[in-house]
């Protein structure tokens, strides 16, 4: 029996180290995974995260535009007749407005006036771009989409002339030159008609006569503008309209300002400068506004 009992003693002295070496190696075997799993679950979590949203736009509102013009540029682009009364003046400047079902996205307001001599339109409209999806996004990127919309439909250049003009002013007849004859009807009918008028945009050029000022993209006007200018096809019975659109964005904010002029007299042809810039000096004056 002692000897039995020896024996056992011994074998398992034999097998404990066995095992005891085998637990060990189970056990940092699982601690191994445990570790690598967790870093792989880590690295996953970060490479997989969505982007932050961009911020929203600079603007969460819009001025009433029946109010944006000063009183005195109103009264200086509409003229009206010595007949009517003061009511029907104030009446006539406080614009009507367009019909907004959300009047924190897109608003308007338009203007008449007539003399014996012509007949004067005006309107402003703001439209406040909002992106449903600022992570692919951001407001002022769907509102460049808006602009870049419009830019294409008055047929200008995109992203528009940076080097091909003449040297001279932002503001100059070079830009317009190359896409005039060739893009639209209302820069062909500018060239055509004012050089041979002896009172028009080419007044105070002695050379020669000066181009006429047709559609083209603007510099210094908010983000990014345009200006396009239209002039009605001449008639036996009718006068010539002229019809001048500026578009600027401004942030998230796309700002409309069209001003139309129609004489009464047949074969008068409204001057190009002079509705082109009472349309631009609102229209800066409306950039001020918006802080730009």
């Amino acid at each position: 029996m002692q000897r039995k009992a020896a024996r056992a003693a011994t074998a398992v002295r034999r097998v404990l180290p066995g095992i005891a070496m085998l637990t060990a190696l189970a056990t940092a075997g699982l601690t191994g995974c445990t570790s690598s799993g967790g870093d792989r679950t880590v690295s996953d979590a970060k490479a997989g995260g969505s982007p932050a949203p961009a911020p929203a736009g600079k603007y969460r509102s819009l001025p009433s535009p029946c109010k944006a013009p000063e009183a005195k540029r109103l009264k200086a682009m509409l003229p009206t007749p010595d007949t009517l009364t003061e009511e029907q003046r104030e009446k006539l400047y406080a614009g009507a407005a367009d019909t907004s079902y959300d009047g924190d996205r897109h608003v308007g307001c338009r203007w008449a006036a007539g003399t014996p001599t012509e007949t004067r339109l005006l309107y402003i409209g703001f439209e406040r771009v909002v992106s449903y999806d600022r992570a692919a996004a951001s407001d002022d990127d769907r509102a460049r989409q808006v602009y870049v919309r419009q830019l294409t439909d008055a047929k200008l250049p995109f992203p528009g002339p940076t080097t091909s003009p003449s040297p001279g002013t932002s503001t100059s007849p070079g830009p317009s030159t190359s896409p005039g004859p060739s893009t639209s009807p209302s820069t062909g009918a500018s060239a055509s008609t004012s050089p041979g008028t002896g009172t028009g945009p080419s007044a105070g050029t002695s050379a020669s006569p000066a181009p006429a000022l047709g559609s083209r993209v603007l510099e210094d006007l908010g983000n990014e503008a345009f200006l396009d200018d239209k002039l009605g096809a001449a008639g036996a019975t009718a006068a010539q309209e002229r019809s001048v659109r500026i578009v600027f964005r401004t942030s998230n904010v796309i700002v409309t300002v069209e001003y139309s002029v129609q004489p009464s007299v047949p074969g008068t042809v409204p001057p190009s400068t002079e509705t082109q810039d009472a349309a631009r000096e609102l229209a800066e004056a409306l950039s001020e506004r918006f802080g730009d």
